[in-house]
Formats: structure tokens, C-alpha cells, sequence
């Protein structure tokens, strides 16, 4: 057995301690059933470690690099609290609360760290909050809440793999989950509720964090189409999107003493670095799954959105062959509606569109549609219920085998004869409907002007003299659009060629 062995991430228990573990294992956390349970850390190169945990024991010798690895045997779910044990000379580490169960890691943008205080629904689901077996590991980062100034030297000093995250495993409970993912949240709670098993989410999760930077340096590297984007000053690197490079600019441009490499100084939008930082650090932590609210910051330039699809590829992949699970469960969620009065949302649509096609991209995905919570002028939608419980229904139906309808509808194919267009969906339930149970909107044959389309059963029909190149849905940064099916999931964003 080769485990991947790191040497940032990791917790020392007093000042003085030689004995370190890697900071993600804590009181409270959630370990992966089904797989073999890891545990590492750092300590005297030559000194003797012993780990107990399940009854029994585990000893190993701190190798000439300081790290050292134990392997337990695989555990079933288990919501009965354990402890993990680990002695090293003098030192002696106990962790407590530990269950066995499912972990999720969440990454993406500031919605999917949109806390639960902030979460429409927070006050009525306060009182729903105390659920001992759901945990979260979701911790703070440097800059965090800093926009548009420079970072302070105490940010500066954080900017580092080693410090950029910090934090703990908690208990969900009335005080503690006001900070959680509230996407996370719901999520977590609804295959607890249904499964019955203990869960853990790992939230890295950074606001306004372009997808670049949850990409390791040696994938970029390696990659023919984006290498580029690992070349020189990522400041003045036209391969990433414009908007990370002005914030970032404004935050350490210039600051002499930041912690750098050979592309410029750290920062949490600097291509690769919260891979680094957050990713790198637990790849021996074995996972369910991963959930992704992520685009906003790719969706400004054309450039940008046509390689969004790549460029995700290139990323799920490199998790799967990172944590060795060719099949790694990747459930994203599909940018929402926005008004482009006072944001650059113009090319939402095609943007969507691009999202959507990664289900065909990428095996064993699954994408929420939350065009119907957008708000005008907020790229922040506050429903954040809706997006965990669709996250939900995706794992419950493709992980967990419920029988269980996982999206809305979904476009197989559009066919024209005889003066009809007859499109034909994924997901549609029972039958199609609307959502507001008024004639159904948002239908297009150029992608600017509506045109009248009429529901029969599980298809639509429109009705046109001439067969146009293509057929669109929701094709306006904030839609209207109403297609619902049975479930009363809403159809997603669509372009398609008419056949």
C-alpha cells in the first residue's frame, strides 16, 4: 500500500508538542465507513507511534521526513461516539465523539459558504437544529471577509498551505450551525435523515474563488490546453478570469513580505492554492463524495465560459485519480438568475448551458437546477433549502440507490416535422407542467424572442412554418421561465439543435 503523505495541515496540541496530527482530525469528526480508515500526522523522525482506535492497535516509526501513516481496517456506520488514541515517548492524544459514517467535501464560491444565519429559512430551522449526528468541519481562512483593500499583515502572514485554513469539527447544533454551509446543511441533514447514518461535511469553500484555484499546480502543468494558466504572474495572466485578478491585486499587489512562489505572491484566487491549502493536505481522508456551487467568478468573458466544461473535466478527474475512486460522486449545482443592471450576468445562459453539458462530460454527476430562487440583483440567493434538498435528491437516487426522481427536466432531443417542433425530456415524471399553472414560458427558436410552446403530457410541442436551427429555454440571465415536472423541479437552461 502507497499512501500519499503531506507535510502541511497539521495540529500540534501544545507548544511544545512534537506529536501533530493532520488538522482535519479533531473531537467530534466523522470518519468514511466502508473504506480503510487513515491516520497521520508528523512527529521525531525515529520515534515509536502507537494509535488505537475500534480496539485495536496500530505502531509505526516517524520516517527521516517527520511524517508518519497508520491504516485501520474498514468500518461500518457506526452513530456509537469513539475515541482515537495516540501516544508517541511522552505524549499522549486523545480524540473523542467519533462516528463512522458518510463524508461529503464541499467546495465552490460564497454560495455554497453562505452561512445559515444569513439562510432564508434559518429562524423556523433553528429549532430543527440539534442533529448529534451530523458534523461539520468548516473552517475560517485568511481574508475571509476582506473585499476590495489591501490584506492586513495578519492576513498576510496566514497566506501560507500551512495556516491558510483553520478550524475544528463541531456538533450541529442550535449555536454551532449558524456558520455552516447552508447548502451543506440541508443537504447533510435530509441523507441523515434518510439514510440514518452519521455525516460529515468538509467545507473549503472560498468566496468568490474562481474554480482555477481548486486545481493543483502539477494537473495545470500536465495539461495541453490550460498550462498556461500556471505561467509566470498569475496578476498579469490573461488565461484567468479578469475579475480574480483585479480583487487580488487589491488585496497584495505589491506586499513585499506575502508569502510567494514562482507565480507571484499567495492568495486564496491563485491557481492552485486552495487545492494546496485545503484539498492536498486530506487526499489519504477517504470521502463519499463531493458537492460543487461554483461559477460565478468563470462566467464574465466568453473566454472563460467556453473552457468552463474542460476545464471542470480536468479537475473531477484529477480528484478521482487522487483519492483513487474512478467514480467519485461529483453533484454541482448550476448557476441561478441574475439581472445584469448591476452584474456582469450577460452570459449566464450560455454559461448554464455549459454547466449542463457536463452531465454528459463527466460519469456519475449530477447537477441542480436553481434558476426559479435567483434574485434580480443579488448573486446571492437566501434559499439555500432548495439547492441542498436538490443536491439531496441527486445522491439519494445515483449514490444511495433510493427510488427517487433526482433533477427536472432535461433535454434529450428536439425533432421538427410537419411544421411542430416535439421535444422530448429527461425527468419528467409524470407529466410536464408549470410551476405558476399559467401557459408555459420561456421557450425561444432564436434565443431573444418568446415563442408560444404548449405541454402534451411529457413533451412539448411548438408549432412554427419554418424549422429553425436551434431551440432555447430560459435563455435570459434572470428567466422566468415555469417548466416544472411533477416533482415541480424546474427544467434547466437548454440550447439544442433541432433535428
Amino acid at each position: 500500500m502507497k499512501w500519499f503523505l503531506i507535510s502541511i495541515f497539521f495540529l500540534p496540541f501544545s507548544v511544545n508538542a512534537q506529536l501533530r496530527l493532520n488538522k482535519v482530525f479533531t473531537d467530534n469528526m466523522v470518519l468514511q465507513r466502508d473504506k480503510p480508515v487513515h491516520i497521520w500526522g508528523k512527529g521525531i523522525p525515529g520515534k515509536n507511534v502507537e494509535v488505537t482506535f475500534a480496539n485495536k492497535k496500530r505502531n509505526t516509526k516517524v520516517k527521516i521526513d517527520s511524517t508518519w501513516i497508520v491504516e485501520f481496517a474498514k468500518q461500518k456506520e457506526n452513530a456509537a461516539a469513539k475515541s482515537i488514541i495516540i501516544k508517541s515517548g511522552n505524549e499522549n492524544v486523545e480524540l473523542k465523539n467519533i462516528l463512522i459514517g458518510d463524508v461529503w467535501l464541499c467546495i465552490g464560491q460564497s454560495n455554497m459558504e453562505w452561512p445559515m444565519v444569513k439562510e432564508m429559512y434559518y429562524k423556523e430551522e433553528t429549532a430543527k437544529s440539534f442533529q448529534p449526528l451530523l458534523r461539520f468541519f468548516n473552517p475560517t481562512y485568511a481574508g475571509k471577509n476582506t473585499y476590495n483593500v489591501p490584506f492586513t499583515d495578519s492576513i498576510i502572514q496566514n497566506l501560507t498551505a500551512e495556516n491558510f485554513y483553520k478550524g475544528q469539527w463541531q456538533n450541529c447544533d442550535s449555536v454551532s450551525f449558524k456558520t455552516m454551509s447552508a447548502v451543506g446543511y440541508y443537504f447533510g441533514k435530509e441523507i441523515m435523515t434518510t439514510q440514518g447514518i452519521p455525516i460529515g461535511l468538509i467545507n473549503i469553500s472560498i468566496g468568490g474563488a474562481p474554480l482555477e484555484s481548486f486545481i493543483s499546480k502539477k494537473t495545470f502543468r500536465n495539461s495541453r490546453q490550460f498550462f498556461e494558466k500556471v505561467k509566470g504572474e498569475w496578476l498579469t495572466n490573461d488565461a484567468l478570469p479578469v475579475w480574480i485578478r483585479e480583487r487580488g491585486s487589491q488585496n497584495i499587489s505589491g506586499i513585499k513580505d506575502c508569502p510567494k512562489d514562482e507565480n507571484g505572491n499567495n492568495h486564496s484566487y491563485k491557481p492552485g492554492f486552495a487545492y494546496q491549502s485545503g484539498i492536498e493536505p486530506i487526499i489519504n481522508l477517504p470521502i463519499k463524495g463531493i458537492l460543487c456551487y461554483q461559477g460565478e467568478s468563470n462566467a464574465q468573458e466568453v473566454e472563460r465560459v467556453n473552457e468552463y466544461g474542460a476545464l471542470s473535466v480536468l479537475m473531477v478527474n484529477d480528484f478521482r485519480k487522487k483519492w483513487k475512486q474512478p467514480k467519485l460522486p461529483f453533484y454541482y449545482v448550476q448557476l441561478s438568475s441574475i439581472d445584469t443592471v448591476k452584474y456582469k450576468g450577460h452570459l449566464w445562459p450560455q454559461f448554464r448551458e455549459e454547466q449542463r453539458k457536463l452531465l454528459k462530460l463527466i460519469p456519475n454527476s449530477g447537477m441542480v437546477v436553481c434558476s426559479d430562487v435567483g434574485l434580480k440583483n443579488d448573486v446571492h440567493p437566501t434559499n439555500k433549502k432548495d439547492v441542498g434538498l436538490r443536491l439531496a435528491r441527486w445522491a439519494l437516487n445515483n449514490t444511495y440507490h433510493s427510488n427517487i426522481i433526482p433533477s427536472g427536466p432535461l433535454p434529450l432531443e428536439a425533432k421538427y416535422k410537419n411544421g411542430k417542433i416535439v421535444i422530448t425530456f429527461q425527468y419528467s415524471g409524470i407529466s410536464l407542467l408549470t410551476e405558476d399553472g399559467k401557459p408555459v414560458r420561456g421557450f425561444s427558436t432564436d434565443g431573444i424572442n418568446d415563442c408560444q410552446a404548449n405541454i402534451k403530457n411529457k413533451i412539448i410541442v411548438i408549432s412554427i412554418k419554418e424549422k429553425p436551427e436551434f431551440i432555447y429555454y430560459g435563455w435570459r440571465s434572470f428567466t422566468n421561465a415555469n417548466l416544472v415536472n411533477s416533482e415541480k423541479l424546474p427544467a434547466s437552461t437548454f440550447k439544442i439543435k433541432v433535428q
